[in-house]
Protein backbone atom coordinates (compact mmCIF):
# COMPACT_ATOMS: atom_id res chain seq x y z
CA UNK A 1 0.00 0.00 0.00
CA UNK A 2 1.48 3.32 -1.09
CA UNK A 3 1.12 6.12 1.42
CA UNK A 4 1.91 9.75 0.78
CA UNK A 5 1.68 12.69 3.17
CA UNK A 6 0.53 15.91 1.50
CA UNK A 7 0.45 19.27 3.28
CA UNK A 8 -2.45 21.61 2.55
CA UNK A 9 -1.98 23.87 -0.49
CA UNK A 10 0.78 21.79 -2.15
CA UNK A 11 1.90 22.63 -5.69
CA UNK A 12 0.02 22.25 -8.96
CA UNK A 13 2.49 19.73 -10.33
CA UNK A 14 1.86 17.24 -7.54
CA UNK A 15 -1.91 17.77 -7.79
CA UNK A 16 -1.74 16.89 -11.49
CA UNK A 17 0.25 13.79 -10.58
CA UNK A 18 -2.42 12.72 -8.13
CA UNK A 19 -5.12 12.99 -10.80
CA UNK A 20 -3.38 10.20 -12.68
CA UNK A 21 -3.01 8.08 -9.57
CA UNK A 22 -6.73 8.40 -8.63
CA UNK A 23 -5.80 8.68 -4.93
CA UNK A 24 -7.69 8.27 -1.69
CA UNK A 25 -7.51 11.23 0.70
CA UNK A 26 -7.41 10.39 4.41
CA UNK A 27 -8.59 13.02 6.93
CA UNK A 28 -8.47 12.84 10.72
CA UNK A 29 -10.67 14.24 13.50
CA UNK A 30 -9.67 13.51 17.07
CA UNK A 31 -11.64 15.82 19.33
CA UNK A 32 -14.78 17.92 19.47
CA UNK A 33 -16.73 19.13 16.45
CA UNK A 34 -16.44 22.91 16.05
CA UNK A 35 -16.38 25.52 13.25
CA UNK A 36 -12.68 24.84 12.63
CA UNK A 37 -13.47 21.16 12.08
CA UNK A 38 -16.21 22.15 9.64
CA UNK A 39 -13.91 24.50 7.69
CA UNK A 40 -11.23 21.79 7.50
CA UNK A 41 -13.61 19.13 6.16
CA UNK A 42 -15.34 21.50 3.74
CA UNK A 43 -11.98 22.61 2.31
CA UNK A 44 -10.69 19.04 2.04
CA UNK A 45 -13.76 17.78 0.19
CA UNK A 46 -13.27 20.51 -2.41
CA UNK A 47 -9.56 19.59 -2.70
CA UNK A 48 -10.45 15.90 -3.13
CA UNK A 49 -12.99 16.68 -5.86
CA UNK A 50 -10.53 18.91 -7.74
CA UNK A 51 -7.76 16.30 -7.41
CA UNK A 52 -9.97 13.57 -8.85
CA UNK A 53 -9.74 11.48 -5.67
CA UNK A 54 -11.78 8.29 -5.84
CA UNK A 55 -12.78 8.64 -2.16
CA UNK A 56 -12.28 10.53 1.09
CA UNK A 57 -11.77 8.54 4.29
CA UNK A 58 -12.44 10.35 7.57
CA UNK A 59 -10.88 8.60 10.56
CA UNK A 60 -12.88 9.96 13.51
CA UNK A 61 -12.87 9.85 17.29
CA UNK A 62 -15.16 12.48 18.84
CA UNK A 63 -17.22 13.07 21.99
CA UNK A 64 -19.54 15.41 20.06
CA UNK A 65 -19.68 19.12 19.49
CA UNK A 66 -21.63 22.08 18.19
CA UNK A 67 -24.89 21.61 16.31
CA UNK A 68 -24.31 24.29 13.67
CA UNK A 69 -20.89 22.90 12.79
CA UNK A 70 -22.39 19.39 12.63
CA UNK A 71 -25.15 20.55 10.26
CA UNK A 72 -22.54 22.16 8.03
CA UNK A 73 -20.48 18.95 7.88
CA UNK A 74 -23.54 16.80 7.15
CA UNK A 75 -24.56 19.18 4.35
CA UNK A 76 -21.09 18.88 2.79
CA UNK A 77 -21.23 15.07 3.03
CA UNK A 78 -24.68 14.81 1.48
CA UNK A 79 -23.71 17.06 -1.44
CA UNK A 80 -20.19 15.74 -1.99
CA UNK A 81 -19.26 14.61 -5.52
CA UNK A 82 -16.70 12.20 -4.09
CA UNK A 83 -17.50 9.13 -1.93
CA UNK A 84 -17.19 9.83 1.80
CA UNK A 85 -16.19 6.97 4.10
CA UNK A 86 -16.33 7.58 7.86
CA UNK A 87 -14.14 5.20 9.86
CA UNK A 88 -14.62 5.34 13.65
CA UNK A 89 -11.06 4.46 14.61
CA UNK A 90 -8.62 3.56 16.07
CA UNK A 91 -9.82 0.89 18.48
CA UNK A 92 -11.23 2.43 21.66
CA UNK A 93 -12.64 5.46 19.80
CA UNK A 94 -16.23 6.68 19.76
CA UNK A 95 -18.68 8.55 17.60
CA UNK A 96 -20.84 10.19 20.26
CA UNK A 97 -23.46 12.91 19.92
CA UNK A 98 -22.47 14.95 16.85
CA UNK A 99 -20.36 12.00 15.71
CA UNK A 100 -23.55 9.97 15.20
CA UNK A 101 -24.90 12.48 12.67
CA UNK A 102 -21.58 12.64 10.82
CA UNK A 103 -21.20 8.85 10.68
CA UNK A 104 -24.76 8.34 9.45
CA UNK A 105 -24.24 10.94 6.69
CA UNK A 106 -21.31 9.05 5.11
CA UNK A 107 -21.72 7.00 1.94
CA UNK A 108 -20.04 4.14 3.81
CA UNK A 109 -19.85 3.93 7.63
CA UNK A 110 -17.27 1.68 9.27
CA UNK A 111 -16.20 1.08 12.87
CA UNK A 112 -13.12 -0.51 14.37
CA UNK A 113 -13.38 -3.19 17.09
CA UNK A 114 -13.78 -1.81 20.61
CA UNK A 115 -15.56 1.35 19.46
CA UNK A 116 -19.06 2.66 20.15
CA UNK A 117 -21.62 5.02 18.65
CA UNK A 118 -24.69 6.82 20.03
CA UNK A 119 -25.80 9.08 22.90
CA UNK A 120 -27.02 11.87 20.63
CA UNK A 121 -29.74 13.25 22.89
CA UNK A 122 -29.80 17.08 22.96
CA UNK A 123 -28.25 18.49 26.12
CA UNK A 124 -27.87 21.90 27.69
CA UNK A 125 -24.69 23.17 29.29
CA UNK A 126 -26.82 24.78 32.01
CA UNK A 127 -28.45 21.58 33.19
CA UNK A 128 -31.97 20.37 32.45
CA UNK A 129 -33.98 22.37 29.91
CA UNK A 130 -37.62 23.13 30.53
CA UNK A 131 -40.09 20.71 28.90
CA UNK A 132 -41.03 23.06 26.05
CA UNK A 133 -37.45 23.82 25.03
CA UNK A 134 -36.39 20.20 25.50
CA UNK A 135 -39.22 19.06 23.25
CA UNK A 136 -38.31 21.57 20.54
CA UNK A 137 -34.63 20.75 20.33
CA UNK A 138 -35.22 17.00 20.63
CA UNK A 139 -37.81 16.98 17.83
CA UNK A 140 -35.55 19.10 15.66
CA UNK A 141 -32.56 16.79 16.19
CA UNK A 142 -34.75 13.69 15.66
CA UNK A 143 -36.04 15.02 12.35
CA UNK A 144 -32.47 15.84 11.32
CA UNK A 145 -31.17 12.33 12.05
CA UNK A 146 -34.21 10.72 10.35
CA UNK A 147 -33.60 12.64 7.15
CA UNK A 148 -29.93 11.60 7.13
CA UNK A 149 -30.75 7.94 7.81
CA UNK A 150 -33.40 7.83 5.08
CA UNK A 151 -31.00 9.43 2.59
CA UNK A 152 -28.29 6.86 3.34
CA UNK A 153 -30.75 3.96 3.83
CA UNK A 154 -29.67 3.27 7.39
CA UNK A 155 -31.67 2.20 10.45
CA UNK A 156 -34.03 5.15 10.94
CA UNK A 157 -35.59 3.76 14.11
CA UNK A 158 -32.26 3.30 15.89
CA UNK A 159 -31.02 6.71 14.76
CA UNK A 160 -34.09 8.41 16.23
CA UNK A 161 -33.73 6.33 19.39
CA UNK A 162 -30.13 7.56 19.75
CA UNK A 163 -31.47 11.13 19.78
CA UNK A 164 -34.63 10.67 21.88
CA UNK A 165 -33.35 8.08 24.37
CA UNK A 166 -29.58 8.59 24.15
CA UNK A 167 -28.91 4.92 23.35
CA UNK A 168 -25.36 3.85 22.55
CA UNK A 169 -24.18 0.60 20.95
CA UNK A 170 -20.95 -1.24 20.19
CA UNK A 171 -19.56 -1.83 16.70
CA UNK A 172 -21.00 -5.36 16.52
CA UNK A 173 -24.46 -4.13 17.57
CA UNK A 174 -24.17 -1.27 15.07
CA UNK A 175 -23.50 -3.80 12.30
CA UNK A 176 -26.45 -5.94 13.35
CA UNK A 177 -28.73 -2.89 13.52
CA UNK A 178 -27.64 -1.77 10.03
CA UNK A 179 -26.19 1.44 11.41
CA UNK A 180 -22.81 0.82 9.77
CA UNK A 181 -21.76 -1.15 6.70
CA UNK A 182 -18.95 -3.30 8.11
CA UNK A 183 -16.22 -3.58 10.77
CA UNK A 184 -12.52 -3.13 10.01
CA UNK A 185 -9.68 -3.64 12.48
CA UNK A 186 -7.39 -1.05 10.88
CA UNK A 187 -6.88 1.07 7.78
CA UNK A 188 -5.44 -1.76 5.69
CA UNK A 189 -8.44 -3.97 6.50
CA UNK A 190 -10.71 -1.03 5.64
CA UNK A 191 -9.11 -0.57 2.22
CA UNK A 192 -9.30 -4.29 1.48
CA UNK A 193 -13.03 -4.36 2.32
CA UNK A 194 -13.74 -1.20 0.29
CA UNK A 195 -12.13 -2.58 -2.87
CA UNK A 196 -14.74 -3.27 -5.54
CA UNK A 197 -17.64 -1.66 -3.69
CA UNK A 198 -20.05 0.38 -5.79
CA UNK A 199 -21.23 3.78 -4.53
CA UNK A 200 -23.97 5.83 -6.18
CA UNK A 201 -23.38 9.58 -6.33
CA UNK A 202 -26.01 11.70 -8.08
CA UNK A 203 -27.25 8.65 -10.01
CA UNK A 204 -23.73 7.80 -11.17
CA UNK A 205 -22.08 4.59 -9.99
CA UNK A 206 -18.51 4.72 -8.68
CA UNK A 207 -16.54 1.49 -8.23
CA UNK A 208 -13.78 1.77 -5.65
CA UNK A 209 -10.33 0.36 -6.40
CA UNK A 210 -8.61 0.76 -3.07
CA UNK A 211 -6.13 -2.10 -2.79
CA UNK A 212 -3.46 -0.43 -4.91
CA UNK A 213 -4.56 3.18 -4.52
CA UNK A 214 -2.23 5.96 -3.49
CA UNK A 215 -3.10 7.07 0.06
CA UNK A 216 -2.72 10.81 0.65
CA UNK A 217 -2.92 11.86 4.30
CA UNK A 218 -4.35 15.37 4.48
CA UNK A 219 -3.76 16.36 8.07
CA UNK A 220 -4.77 19.69 9.56
CA UNK A 221 -2.06 22.28 8.86
CA UNK A 222 -0.68 24.63 11.51
CA UNK A 223 -3.31 27.31 10.79
CA UNK A 224 -6.13 24.87 11.55
CA UNK A 225 -4.24 23.60 14.59
CA UNK A 226 -4.03 27.14 15.99
CA UNK A 227 -7.71 27.84 15.29
CA UNK A 228 -8.60 24.53 16.90
CA UNK A 229 -6.64 25.50 20.02
CA UNK A 230 -8.43 28.86 20.12
CA UNK A 231 -11.76 27.02 19.94
CA UNK A 232 -10.96 25.48 23.32
CA UNK A 233 -13.14 27.37 25.85
CA UNK A 234 -10.40 27.18 28.50
CA UNK A 235 -7.93 28.95 26.19
CA UNK A 236 -10.57 31.53 25.20
CA UNK A 237 -11.38 32.20 28.87
CA UNK A 238 -7.70 32.70 29.79
CA UNK A 239 -7.13 35.00 26.79
CA UNK A 240 -10.17 37.05 27.79
CA UNK A 241 -8.85 37.61 31.32
CA UNK A 242 -5.35 38.40 30.01
CA UNK A 243 -6.95 40.96 27.69
CA UNK A 244 -8.74 42.59 30.65
CA UNK A 245 -5.53 42.69 32.71
CA UNK A 246 -3.48 44.15 29.84
CA UNK A 247 -5.96 46.87 28.95
CA UNK A 248 -6.44 47.71 32.62
CA UNK A 249 -2.68 48.16 33.15
CA UNK A 250 -2.44 50.36 30.05
CA UNK A 251 -5.28 52.60 31.26
CA UNK A 252 -3.87 52.58 34.80
CA UNK A 253 -0.40 53.58 33.60
CA UNK A 254 -0.66 55.18 30.12
CA UNK A 255 2.41 54.85 27.97
CA UNK A 256 3.45 51.41 29.26
CA UNK A 257 2.81 50.11 25.71
CA UNK A 258 3.54 46.41 26.31
CA UNK A 259 0.51 45.71 28.58
CA UNK A 260 -1.76 47.52 26.12
CA UNK A 261 -0.41 45.69 23.08
CA UNK A 262 -0.47 42.27 24.79
CA UNK A 263 -3.95 42.94 26.20
CA UNK A 264 -5.33 44.06 22.84
CA UNK A 265 -3.93 40.99 21.03
CA UNK A 266 -5.25 38.64 23.74
CA UNK A 267 -8.67 40.33 23.67
CA UNK A 268 -8.91 40.09 19.85
CA UNK A 269 -7.99 36.39 19.94
CA UNK A 270 -10.53 35.82 22.74
CA UNK A 271 -13.28 37.59 20.80
CA UNK A 272 -12.43 35.52 17.69
CA UNK A 273 -12.67 32.27 19.63
CA UNK A 274 -15.90 33.44 21.25
CA UNK A 275 -17.43 33.73 17.77
CA UNK A 276 -16.77 30.01 17.30
CA UNK A 277 -18.26 29.06 20.68
CA UNK A 278 -21.78 29.16 22.13
CA UNK A 279 -21.34 32.26 24.27
CA UNK A 280 -23.72 32.94 27.15
CA UNK A 281 -23.78 36.73 27.27
CA UNK A 282 -25.14 36.69 30.82
CA UNK A 283 -21.92 34.92 31.85
CA UNK A 284 -19.83 37.47 29.97
CA UNK A 285 -21.69 40.32 31.69
CA UNK A 286 -21.17 38.73 35.13
CA UNK A 287 -17.40 38.52 34.54
CA UNK A 288 -17.28 42.22 33.64
CA UNK A 289 -19.44 43.10 36.68
CA UNK A 290 -17.05 41.09 38.89
CA UNK A 291 -14.04 43.08 37.63
CA UNK A 292 -15.92 46.35 38.22
CA UNK A 293 -16.77 45.31 41.79
CA UNK A 294 -13.10 44.60 42.49
CA UNK A 295 -12.19 48.09 41.27
CA UNK A 296 -14.94 49.67 43.39
CA UNK A 297 -13.67 47.82 46.47
CA UNK A 298 -10.38 49.67 46.09
CA UNK A 299 -12.10 53.06 45.98
CA UNK A 300 -15.03 52.48 48.34
CA UNK A 301 -14.95 51.20 51.92
CA UNK A 302 -17.44 48.32 51.88
CA UNK A 303 -15.74 46.12 54.50
CA UNK A 304 -15.25 43.35 51.91
CA UNK A 305 -18.83 43.17 50.61
CA UNK A 306 -17.89 44.40 47.14
CA UNK A 307 -14.99 41.94 47.00
CA UNK A 308 -17.25 39.04 47.96
CA UNK A 309 -19.72 40.14 45.29
CA UNK A 310 -16.89 40.36 42.74
CA UNK A 311 -15.69 36.83 43.50
CA UNK A 312 -19.23 35.42 43.24
CA UNK A 313 -19.94 37.29 39.98
CA UNK A 314 -16.63 36.22 38.42
CA UNK A 315 -17.08 32.58 39.45
CA UNK A 316 -20.69 32.29 38.25
CA UNK A 317 -19.92 34.18 35.04
CA UNK A 318 -16.98 31.88 34.31
CA UNK A 319 -19.13 28.79 34.77
CA UNK A 320 -21.89 30.19 32.53
CA UNK A 321 -19.63 31.72 29.85
CA UNK A 322 -19.77 28.88 27.29
CA UNK A 323 -22.95 27.17 28.42
CA UNK A 324 -26.06 27.68 26.33
CA UNK A 325 -29.35 25.93 25.76
CA UNK A 326 -28.85 23.90 22.62
CA UNK A 327 -28.27 20.34 21.42
CA UNK A 328 -24.83 18.78 21.33
CA UNK A 329 -23.00 21.66 23.03
CA UNK A 330 -20.07 19.87 24.68
CA UNK A 331 -18.36 23.16 25.48
CA UNK A 332 -17.57 24.44 28.96
CA UNK A 333 -14.70 25.88 30.97
CA UNK A 334 -13.01 23.41 33.31
CA UNK A 335 -13.36 24.08 37.04
CA UNK A 336 -9.64 23.32 37.25
CA UNK A 337 -9.08 26.49 35.21
CA UNK A 338 -11.87 28.63 36.70
CA UNK A 339 -11.12 28.26 40.42
CA UNK A 340 -7.37 29.14 40.31
CA UNK A 341 -7.98 32.10 37.97
CA UNK A 342 -10.84 33.47 40.11
CA UNK A 343 -8.61 33.25 43.21
CA UNK A 344 -5.68 34.84 41.34
CA UNK A 345 -7.87 37.66 40.01
CA UNK A 346 -9.27 38.39 43.47
CA UNK A 347 -5.79 38.49 45.02
CA UNK A 348 -4.53 40.58 42.12
CA UNK A 349 -7.09 43.31 42.71
CA UNK A 350 -6.90 43.09 46.51
CA UNK A 351 -3.14 43.46 46.80
CA UNK A 352 -1.40 44.49 43.59
CA UNK A 353 -3.86 47.05 42.24
CA UNK A 354 -4.90 48.15 45.73
CA UNK A 355 -1.29 48.84 46.74
CA UNK A 356 -0.72 50.80 43.55
CA UNK A 357 -3.76 53.00 44.04
CA UNK A 358 -2.87 53.62 47.70
CA UNK A 359 0.64 54.64 46.65
CA UNK A 360 -0.88 57.11 44.21
CA UNK A 361 -2.92 58.61 47.05
CA UNK A 362 0.09 59.32 49.25
CA UNK A 363 1.41 62.85 49.66
CA UNK A 364 4.02 63.83 47.10
CA UNK A 365 7.49 64.15 48.67
CA UNK A 366 9.53 65.37 45.69
CA UNK A 367 9.50 68.48 43.49
CA UNK A 368 7.52 71.67 44.19
CA UNK A 369 4.48 69.71 45.33
CA UNK A 370 6.62 67.90 47.89
CA UNK A 371 8.10 71.15 49.26
CA UNK A 372 4.86 73.12 49.71
CA UNK A 373 3.46 72.35 53.16
CA UNK A 374 6.82 71.15 54.50
CA UNK A 375 8.24 72.44 57.77
CA UNK A 376 11.54 74.40 57.93
CA UNK A 377 13.60 76.26 60.55
CA UNK A 378 14.57 79.95 60.30
CA UNK A 379 18.38 80.17 60.27
CA UNK A 380 18.28 83.99 60.38
CA UNK A 381 15.70 86.59 61.27
CA UNK A 382 13.11 86.99 58.49
CA UNK A 383 12.15 90.66 58.16
CA UNK A 384 10.73 89.79 55.76
CA UNK A 385 13.68 88.09 53.96
CA UNK A 386 16.24 85.70 55.36
CA UNK A 387 17.34 82.07 55.22
CA UNK A 388 15.70 78.84 56.32
CA UNK A 389 16.88 75.22 56.57
CA UNK A 390 14.58 72.80 54.70
CA UNK A 391 15.32 69.07 54.58
CA UNK A 392 18.99 69.76 55.35
CA UNK A 393 19.36 72.46 52.68
CA UNK A 394 19.67 76.26 52.95
CA UNK A 395 17.00 78.26 51.11
CA UNK A 396 16.30 81.96 50.57
CA UNK A 397 12.97 82.71 52.23
CA UNK A 398 10.44 85.51 52.53
CA UNK A 399 7.96 85.78 55.39
CA UNK A 400 4.29 86.28 54.54
CA UNK A 401 3.29 86.58 58.24
CA UNK A 402 5.42 89.50 59.42
CA UNK A 403 8.76 89.34 61.26
CA UNK A 404 9.96 85.85 62.20
CA UNK A 405 12.68 85.31 64.76
CA UNK A 406 15.71 83.09 64.30
CA UNK A 407 15.25 79.34 65.10
CA UNK A 408 11.47 79.65 64.69
CA UNK A 409 9.59 76.87 62.90
CA UNK A 410 7.95 77.87 59.65
CA UNK A 411 5.86 76.19 56.97
CA UNK A 412 6.34 76.66 53.22
CA UNK A 413 3.26 78.14 51.52
CA UNK A 414 4.63 78.87 48.04
CA UNK A 415 7.76 78.43 45.97
CA UNK A 416 8.99 80.80 43.28
CA UNK A 417 12.13 79.48 41.67
CA UNK A 418 14.69 79.33 44.50
CA UNK A 419 12.68 81.57 46.84
CA UNK A 420 10.36 80.10 49.45
CA UNK A 421 7.33 81.90 50.82
CA UNK A 422 6.94 80.90 54.46
CA UNK A 423 4.84 81.67 57.51
CA UNK A 424 5.44 81.08 61.19
CA UNK A 425 3.89 77.97 62.77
Amino acid sequence: MKTFRLPLGFGLFLTTFLYAENPIHVLTINGSINPTTYDYLKHEIVIAEEAGAQAVILEMNTPGGLLEATRGIVTEFLNAKVPIIVFVAPQGSRAASAGVFITMAAHIAVMAPGTNIGAAHPVSGQGEMDSVMSGKVTNDAAAFIRSISEKRKRNVKWAEDAVRNSVSITETEALEEHVIDFIASNRDALLDSLDGRIIVIEKDSVTLATKSALIVEREMNWQYDILNILSDPNISYILFLIGIYGLFFELYNPGSVFPGVAGAIAMILALYSMQTLPINYAGLALIIVGIILFLLEIKITSYGLLSIGGVIALFLGSIMLYQTDGPMEFVEVSLGVIIPLVIFTALFFFFVVGAGLKAQGRKVTTGESGIIGSEAVAVTHLNPNGKVRLQGEMWEAESVSGKIEKNSKVVVTEIHGLLLKVKKI
